[in-house]
């Protein structure tokens, strides 16, 4: 168990990544605050962890409030004294829409929610790392950032955001004991995209199989095992790496 003991904050614990990467966590040992706007959600998590003999607690966080923010925080001092790891995974998608028309109100929320609010859980997270001289935020962004898609430029341009800002604070932190690293995702199997293909009807399979194989690892990698490699950069096997942005996504980022 890699994570074995780390208290670990992960943002975003919704349907598909966030909450594959707060199971998957706990599974490795952490002790988890999983943090989503939904309570409902959260609290089924954290029943599913503590079920299989983990330890998780659940904790309401809307990232664009700089209060919430602090009090996930607070939260995982209260209860276990430490913050290991921080992954934010928060995120607010617009509408799909070339950005000549973009929603200047939407691609607002989204630079809030992903960067903006990044950078909230980092200041909030960062004092007790500090302190500990110990530490690793990991910033989940995406494919897209590389390989630019029709419409999908206001999620896009926030996540660009954001892989800045861990290039920034690893340098700002350099010699703290604090390591700010970035996984870049690409398609993955989940919830999220399981209700997409079944969204197409009759052309949901096909697309489904067109997809997979334009991956060069032959299949649309599952969100769970995409996790895995954040719990890599959060664990002490990733110790000597900082500024980093991995690529996650089954080499779909040098495909044509």
């Amino acid at each position: 168990m890699i994570l074995k003991d780390k208290v670990v904050i992960i943002t975003g614990a919704g349907p598909g990544m966030g909450q594959a990467m707060c199971r998957g966590a706990a599974a490795e040992g952490a002790k988890v605050v999983v943090s989503a706007r939904s309570v409902d959600a959260i609290e089924a998590i954290v029943a599913d962890i503590k079920a299989k003999g983990g330890e998780a607690i659940a904790v309401k966080c809307d990232v664009s409030k700089t209060e919430d923010c602090n009090a996930v925080a607070k939260a995982a001092l209260d209860q276990w004294g430490r913050i290991d790891g921080m992954v934010h995974s928060a995120y607010y998608h617009p509408d799909w829409s070339n950005l000549d028309a973009h929603s200047i109100d939407q691609l607002s929320s989204a630079l809030d929610v992903i960067a903006v609010g990044g950078l909230r859980m980092a200041q909030a997270v960062i004092p007790t790392m500090k302190a500990q001289s110990s530490g690793s935020i990991v910033n989940i962004s995406t494919l897209a950032t590389r390989k630019p898609m029709p419409g999908e430029g206001g999620y896009a341009m926030a996540k660009a955001a954001l892989n800045q800002l861990s290039r920034q604070l690893a340098v700002e932190l350099g010699g703290t004991g604090i390591r700010v690293n970035t996984a870049l995702m690409g398609w993955m199997m989940g919830a999220p995209l399981e209700s997409f293909f079944a969204s197409m009807g009759e052309g949901g399979e096909a697309f489904r199989t067109q997809r997979a194989s334009e991956v060069p690892v032959g299949h649309i990698p599952p969100d769970k095992d995409c996790a895995k490699a954040v719990y890599f950069l959060l664990s002490d096997y990733a110790s000597e790496i900082t500024g980093a942005a991995l690529d996650v996504n089954g080499g779909d980022w040098v495909a044509p």
